[in-house]
């Protein structure tokens, strides 16, 4: 998985950034590897590259799966994109991963729950983000509210992206579920994949918006629901 990264001085590192992939049972074989080459394949897109370093100061990011309760595995430890290379080894441990769960449901409170924990072993960065994506809503556990009650995420932002919403009513109502109670934080916002097909555009999409806001001086607005 690549070596640990040992925290640094807050103005060493801009941001700590938690990408967490649902595995759940939901998404089958050819699905789980659109999500995994697709996001290794957003991470040295031109455009997100520019964005990883349109600072100075780097990005630590740390990468998991989840699915069930007590089934998160992570793919990277914290890693510091210093430079063009980190961030193309990243894209290759994430390309050449492989699925450690595929028959456990969705408990999105403990993938937050894990997702914090990490965050607490993070470098010294000056702001925190988990960026979780998923195609259905919490049905194990407790849910994302619970999580947000239970573990230190007050100055923490979570952003989502929803996978396969709009094109029926359930998955229509996913966006609302995310929207109402999943995304919090400064500047929290929501993405939509329309299908596996396009999760590569959407974290793509997504990472340039995390990585670029606050350097722009601009504050995301929170994602209106599509379909």
């Amino acid at each position: 998985m690549g070596a640990s990264l040992l925290a640094g001085p807050a103005d060493a590192c801009r941001l700590a950034l938690v990408l967490a992939m649902d595995v759940s049972s939901s998404v089958d074989a050819t699905e789980d590897t659109l999500q995994r080459q697709g996001l290794a394949a957003a991470l040295i897109a031109p455009d997100v590259q520019a964005a990883f370093f349109i600072s100075p100061d780097p990005v630590a990011i740390l990468i998991f799966e989840w699915s069930g309760r007590y089934n998160q595995a992570d793919l990277t430890d914290w890693r510091l994109i210093e430079t063009p290379a980190d961030l193309n080894a990243l894209a290759g441990t994430i390309a050449g991963s492989r699925r450690s769960h595929n028959d456990f449901p969705t408990a999105m409170g403990y993938a937050l729950g894990h997702a914090a924990t990490q965050l607490a072993r993070a470098p010294d960065c000056t702001t925190q983000t988990i960026d979780i994506s998923g195609d259905g809503e919490n049905n194990d556990g407790f849910g994302p509210e619970q999580a947000y009650a239970a573990f230190p995420m007050d100055a923490v932002t979570v952003n989502g992206l929803v996978i396969n919403a709009g094109e029926f009513e359930a998955e229509t109502q996913l966006i609302s579920f995310y929207r109402d109670h999943v995304i919090k934080g400064p500047g929290a916002f929501l993405e939509i994949a329309n299908g596996f097909l396009d999760f590569e555009d959407a974290m793509r999409r997504k990472l340039i918006r995390e990585l670029s806001a606050m350097i722009l001086g601009q504050t995301p607005q929170t994602a209106p629901p599509k379909g």
